[in-house]
């Protein structure tokens, strides 16, 4: 284990923090495994990620209904002093709210009124972790376990928190930092262990996932998800039966296999269930030397793990042999429902491959698969062998194929939810596609973004091509009961609860309460800031509140704007409570200027030459933050729009990193020289003068 402190700094911000703690002593829940196993014991919290550990985000409380949701209104809202993407669930025990911002920052607030208790800042290095996070500098959540907050860092620290002051009981660093490993995801408590997952398969790593003592951050056990050097031997039978699946020299590449977000738990039938992420890199050419389909065990996989020794119990590949980004981290349930005429312990999933999953949880077999979204790359799964038959439409092997989805996925990190009593699953959706193609010329570069894809292929201005959408599935009929589409295809994660209702917040700035078996909008709040977040529900004092986390950015939102009239404002992070009857002010939403394109008034002579040099380099190296240029920014700046002062300070910016322990921005030098930093800044001045040119 490692120091309390890792720094001299952070030990005086974390003494700071104590001193001004306002949460009264002894009014901290001691919730253990028997309250974690039984939630409904506390029927008026939401004590874990899912609000219960079969994950199903369904609140028995009924105060607020389908009957009386128009009267729902602003209890209090609460600037949270970020611009970034905001994408966690908040735990509520006792009335007091706990959850997460950018930077792996923690805060706890009174839910009575939004008062902050205390703030607990990691001090993430910004000029290291922002380059190494693949998808924005979000984390989705916490674990509470007697009288402790548990934390999953940025930067690989499992850190456990006093839930009544904010400070630091132990903290244990969970991979090697030369790697370039994550942490995105929620840790989850199961029989006195909190177990963390991991993100950075497309920069070159090995996934695991691991658990440790809650109490004191022992280690209890390790297990790895894709084998790795046979010549240094397996560290157990499960990894020595999966490197029979690979083939050439994987393990120099990282294989993938990460496991960064879903977890689920049955403590009745003492599993632990674990999502698999893509393999590194995307490409099978790439990871196994051939364009043979083998199965790359455990990629994309729902593992069931025996959570005393983390050995693997069963398994199920959804996507054998992934060939396009098509991870299993998304959102797990376990629910009981009526299959063919008998009870049956079921796990569902909707994972990026676009086919609804349907397992016998004991025992992992196929019950159902069946696609949830449109989709070409496979033309359905065999229910008896349970493995997808692929369409010629995915093979890319050799030529460029429009596939979908694409590697966004027909359903991403976005909490759906499931309604017991209508046996109805709630599902964010994503409709899209994209060109894949295979990229010949493709190196391994340890620590940068290893895809051996054509990046430059990805179609962007076809609106058909992006939709994004809530659906209610029903696992027993296997079909979608109701639709309604939304403008954008980022949007929020999903509640539902007793009073039949479906609260979800999209990328237009609203929170919006549907009818649960109709999906017919109710109710509905504009928030200004986009949502991407999963609301919660709880009581107060005997009243039921609403509140949602509302902060646009993520892997997606990072590059392209909100939808509809959320652009018209500036995207800062909000917390936002509800109940009947509310009757809080109203904040006062700041108007987004619009960030009109910079190049016509700038003193720099343009090189054509210089600058169709840069555009392959911009692709490959800024793309993924600062998309592509076309005036739409998300919540990182559209460099067309960069006022002379920061093409002045370019090379500073870019080659040296004068914004990275500030902003995050890191520095290219070692990647791209100051030749090649140029280049680019012909190339979006070029881009940013021809934009205002073709604009009216």
């Amino acid at each position: 284990m490692k120091s309390l402190y890792p720094n001299l700094l952070q030990a005086i911000i974390l003494v700071v923090l104590s001193a001004c703690s306002k949460i009264p002593e002894n009014n901290v829940a001691q919730i253990d495994d028997q309250v974690l196993a039984n939630v409904e014991s506390r029927p008026g919290d939401w004590i874990a990620h899912g609000r219960n550990q079969a994950e199903d985000r369904f609140s028995p409380l009924d105060q607020i209904n389908a009957s009386n949701v128009d009267d729902l209104d602003l209890a209090w809202g609460k600037k949270l002093g970020t611009t970034r993407g905001l994408e966690a669930t908040p735990l509520v025990i006792d009335g007091i709210m706990y959850f997460t911002l950018t930077w792996s920052t923690v805060m706890a607030v009174d839910c009575e009124n939004g008062e902050t208790l205390w703030t607990y800042d990691p001090v993430v290095d910004k000029s290291v972790w922002g380059m190494r996070a693949c998808c924005d500098v979000v984390n989705r959540g916490l674990a509470y376990y007697k009288g402790k907050i548990y934390l999953g860092s940025l930067d690989g620290r499992l850190i456990a928190l006093d839930a009544e002051s904010g400070t630091v009981a132990w903290e244990t660093q969970t991979f090697d930092t030369d790697s370039p490993y994550t942490i995105t995801g929620a840790p989850r408590i199961f029989d006195g262990k909190v177990v963390i997952g991991n993100g950075g398969a497309e920069r070159g790593v090995r996934g695991f996932i691991s658990a440790y003592n809650a109490l004191t951050g022992d280690l209890a056990w390790k297990t790895y998800t894709v084998p790795g050097d046979p010549s240094e031997g397996f560290e157990s039978p499960d990894m020595e039966k999966a490197a029979k699946t690979w083939k050439g020299e994987w393990w120099t590449v990282g294989g993938g296999g990460t496991c960064w977000d879903s977890f689920a738990y049955d403590p009745e039938l003492k599993l632990l269930y674990v999502g698999t992420g893509n393999g590194s890199p995307w490409t099978r050419i790439a990871r196994n030397g051939t364009w043979e389909p083998l199965d790359n065990l455990y990629l994309s996989s729902i593992l069931a793990l025996n959570p005393d020794t983390g050995r693997i119990v069963w398994y199920y590949q959804t996507t054998p042999g992934d060939n396009w980004d098509y991870t299993a981290t998304q959102h797990m349930i376990l629910a009981d429902i009526e299959w063919k005429g008998s009870m049956r312990q079921v796990l569902m999933q909707a994972p990026k491959n676009g086919f609804f999953y349907v397992l016998d949880r004991k025992t992992g077999e196929l019950l159902a698969a069946d696609p949830f979204i449109e989709m070409n790359w496979a033309e359905g799964v065999d229910l008896e062998t349970g493995r997808p038959i692929e369409s010629p439409d995915s093979d890319y092997s050799s030529a460029p194929k429009e596939v979908k989805p694409s590697q966004a996925g027909g359903h991403s990190w976005h909490p759906m939810s499931f309604n017991p009593e209508h046996q109805l699953v709630y599902i964010p959706v994503l409709e899209n596609t994209r060109v894949f193609k295979h990229d010949p010329n493709w190196k391994y570069r340890p620590g940068k973004a290893n895809h051996a894809m054509d990046i430059d292929t990805e179609p962007r201005k076809d609106v058909r091509r992006y939709q994004g959408g809530l659906i209610a599935w029903d696992p027993i009929e296997r079909k979608r009961v109701w639709v309604v589409d939304h403008t954008s295809i980022i949007n929020g994660g999903t509640l539902a609860s007793a009073g039949d209702l479906v609260f979800q917040g999209n990328a237009d700035g609203e929170i919006v309460a549907y009818e649960a078996k109709t999906g017919e909008r109710l109710w509905s709040y504009f928030t200004g800031t986009a949502i991407m977040a999963p609301p919660v529900t709880y009581m107060v004092d005997g009243v039921q509140h609403v509140s949602v986390v509302a902060g646009w950015g993520g892997g997606m939102g990072q590059r392209i704007p909100p939808g509809d009239k959320a652009t018209e404002y500036f995207q800062e992070g909000i917390l936002y409570t509800f109940k009947l009857d509310g009757e809080g002010e109203r904040l006062e939403l700041v108007k987004n200027p619009r960030a009109n394109p910079t190049g016509p008034d700038l003193e720099f002579e343009v090189d054509v030459a210089q600058a169709a040099k840069g555009r392959d380099l911009y692709v490959h190296n800024c793309s993924r933050c600062h998309g592509p240029l076309d005036g739409k920014a998300g919540s990182i700046p559209d460099l067309t729009a960069s006022p002379q002062v920061i093409h002045d300070v370019w090379q500073s910016i870019v080659h040296d990193g004068i914004f990275a322990a500030a902003k995050g921005m890191p520095k290219f030098e070692g990647d791209l020289n100051r030749e090649e930093i140029s280049l680019i800044q012909h190339y979006v001045v070029r881009e940013s003068r021809a934009l205002a040119n073709g604009r009216e």
